[in-house]
């Protein structure tokens, strides 16, 4: 099938350059006819050197080799045609050979270079696609759906990052965005990633998980060539999420991070825990627990997980892209096509040229919880602080 649609795409390359090689035949045949039924005095064999010249623009080096001697041919013809073969006419067919050599050489040298470009994008593609693994459509009861839009210019991925892990019968999420943009930011996020995939099947807790993480990226940081002033700027804010799957709550621990928002029967409210912990790579400090914060997530619930390149995208009046207000647009929407109203609605909002990268989440619960649960099977003793789920949530819009 693979090698197929590789043959269906040159056939249609083909029939288009095909298409396209017209116009210069059609031009060199327009100038010979209209030369030859003018008078002497008005002399159109020059202009045959547009004909290998516009085939350079479409065409590789074989094509325009061909039209460069079809043209040649038709100047041969046209400055013989009088018997008399002037200086100026072998002036003329010499600057359209040395043209069409040029042209030539034009065309292997783009197609060298198109070769080597295309190379290096099918590795930067691999490198960044196993690094931003795209999220499954389904996973447990969630349905989910993520958008990413890199700040860089060729760039699949830049500083935001996000990743999931199934640990038992519940659903970790992560979302993160390391200080700066673009590829100088991708080994930090490699990192986290990295530490967020193993250490997620390794502690009970989110704020258990959150100390594993900014102690990884404690490490990584730690192993630069740089002063200790510049390591100290060095940070990244993430949003950790545990969905339980056979109860009707979520837990967060936000280290820095944009708060969730949650979409409820088309009303949108902001999911504000009282702690939040600082950036990972700038705790050095035991996990506290007070940065823990659970809230009801109901069946056909949905979240949306941002980074604040989202919300800081500037239109044309330098006004913030305002997302709250935009999710009230779309609150009823599937996450897939979510993620998609809000990616369109974000580009046009900033004109296409964003000042930092953007990534978007959107989980919807789909299955039912189990009878009888609530938020008590799901957070500890310790935990209770948290109050009651409307003390959680804190409204914003209303649809």
């Amino acid at each position: 099938m693979h090698v197929g649609q590789r043959l269906a795409r040159v056939r249609q390359l083909w029939r288009s350059r095909h298409a396209l090689v017209a116009i210069p035949l059609a031009l060199i045949l327009a100038i010979t006819l209209i030369d030859v039924h003018t008078p002497g005095s008005v002399i159109l064999a020059p202009l045959l050197v547009v004909a290998p010249a516009l085939t350079t623009a479409f065409a590789g080096p074989w094509l325009t080799g061909c039209i460069g001697a079809l043209a040649l041919g038709a100047q041969t013809y046209l400055a013989s045609r009088t018997g008399l073969v002037t200086t100026n006419h072998v002036a003329q067919l010499i600057g359209l050979a040395v043209l069409s050599i040029f042209a030539v050489l034009v065309c292997l040298l783009r197609d060298r270079h198109q070769a080597e470009l295309a190379q290096v994008r099918s590795v930067a593609e691999a490198a960044q696609l196993a690094l931003l693994r795209p999220l499954p459509d389904r996973l447990g009861p969630l349905h989910l759906a993520s958008s990413y839009l890199a700040a860089e210019k060729e760039a699949c991925v830049g500083g935001d990052l996000y990743a999931v892990a199934r640990t038992g019968s519940r659903t970790r999420v992560i979302i993160g965005d390391v200080r700066g943009k673009g590829l100088a930011a991708i080994g930090e996020a490699a990192t986290l990633m990295g530490a967020f995939q193993e250490a997620a099947h390794q502690h009970a807790t989110l704020p258990d998980l959150a100390g594993a993480l900014d102690r990884s990226v404690c490490r990584y940081l730690s192993e630069f060539p740089e002063s200790d002033e510049e390591a100290q700027e060095h940070f990244i804010t993430a949003l950790l999420l545990e969905i339980p799957d056979h109860s009707p709550v979520a837990r967060v621990t936000v280290c820095g991070h944009p708060p969730p928002l949650l979409i409820r029967r088309g009303r949108v409210m902001t999911v504000a825990g009282p702690h939040t912990a600082p950036p990972l790579g700038m705790w050095e400090l035991e996990p506290d627990a007070d940065s823990l914060h659970a809230f009801s997530f109901l069946t056909g619930d949905t979240l949306i997980l941002y980074t604040d390149g989202v919300v800081e995208a500037r239109d044309s009046s330098r006004a913030f892209y305002p997302l709250q207000e935009r999710v009230g647009l779309f609150a009823k929407s599937r996450p897939k096509a979510f993620v998609q109203h809000v990616q369109q609605d974000l580009l046009a909002h900033a004109r296409g040229a964003l000042g930092d990268d953007a990534a978007i989440l959107a989980i919807q619960r789909a299955a039912a919880p189990q009878a009888g649960l609530g938020i008590s099977d799901l957070v500890h003793s310790d935990e209770a602080h948290a109050g009651p789920e409307q003390a959680n949530l804190r409204p914003t819009s209303d649809q």
